[in-house]
């Protein structure tokens, strides 16, 4: 038999996805492994995660995501913009306005092409949670501390991000300062770690170590998102809208109330796995 696929990225945060609408193409206790062989770029497909899109009993559409650790991801901003546009192209959103069921709660998508033919994505990201026991991470109240030297705040924006500033994110070694945060004790469930240069009165540049990937990845939506509220809350940048540059791209976070994101995403290929 053969499975067929679809990949997307979102600023180079690049998914395969399997449409399982008409019903389960992989069974769940083979999702976590079928995740560990083809998203390996050699041996594989390729990709950041596997996107799995199915029905769900509380919104159009739902979403599960299993990371290249076997790991099964509570949230992913680039991959719910990845999934939104398969469902948009595919007609499981019947209105360029709809919602995605995923671990971290049901969250709403609007969704289109512009003028130029580029598709784009606002996600209803939520209520961010600062508070240490929903990141979670040790402590109580607003979450900062000192490790390694650094200061690293944290928020919840569907998973745990740890944010960092500095002066220069080019020059931080990722892979050599990122896992003494991801790993660190004061996040029992480990944390993504975000460095974050502040570039203009509300602009910001970063660069994400993934949990799950464990390593750099080209863009993060929760991550800018984490970043950009952060960024926000303790006086960094100003305005309604934060602007995040990332390795892969720009996106835009909005930092009210309930934060939202704006940014592309883009087919790359359809195929078919000899399984």
């Amino acid at each position: 038999m053969t499975i067929a696929f679809t990949k997307l990225h979102g600023n180079g945060n690049d998914f395969i996805l399997i449409d399982e609408m008409a019903g389960t193409v992989i069974p769940d206790d083979m999702k976590a492994q079928f995740a560990v062989s083809y998203c390996d770029r050699r041996f594989g497909i390729g990709g950041d995660g596997v996107l799995f899109i199915s029905p769900s009993q509380t919104a159009d559409v739902r979403m599960r995501l299993f990371q290249p650790d076997a790991s099964e991801a509570e949230m992913c901003g680039n991959g719910i913009r990845c999934l939104a546009k398969y469902a948009f192209d595919n007609n499981y959103a019947k209105t360029k306005s709809f919602s995605v069921e995923t671990l971290a709660g049901v969250l709403t998508v609007r969704a289109g092409y512009d003028a130029a033919g580029d598709f784009s994505a606002t996600i209803d990201m939520g209520v961010p949670a600062y508070d240490a026991a929903a990141i979670p991470a040790v402590g109580s109240g607003d979450f900062s501390a000192e490790i390694a030297g650094m200061t690293v705040y944290a928020a919840n924006t569907g998973v745990p991000h740890a944010v960092i500033f500095v002066e220069d994110v080019a020059a931080v070694d990722l892979d050599a300062v990122a896992p003494q945060i991801r790993h660190h004790a004061l996040f029992p469930k480990g944390t993504n770690v975000n460095f974050v240069q502040v570039t203009g009165p509300s602009a910001i540049t970063i660069r994400t170590f993934e949990r799950g990937v464990e390593g750099e990845t080209l863009s993060c939506g929760t991550g800018s998102t984490a970043s950009a509220l952060i960024s926000a809350k303790i006086g960094k940048v100003s305005g309604d809208v934060v602007h995040v540059e990332t390795v892969g791209g720009p996106l835009d976070i909005g930092v009210g109330d309930r934060a939202t994101m704006t940014g592309p995403a883009e087919t790359v290929f359809v195929g078919e796995i000899p399984f």
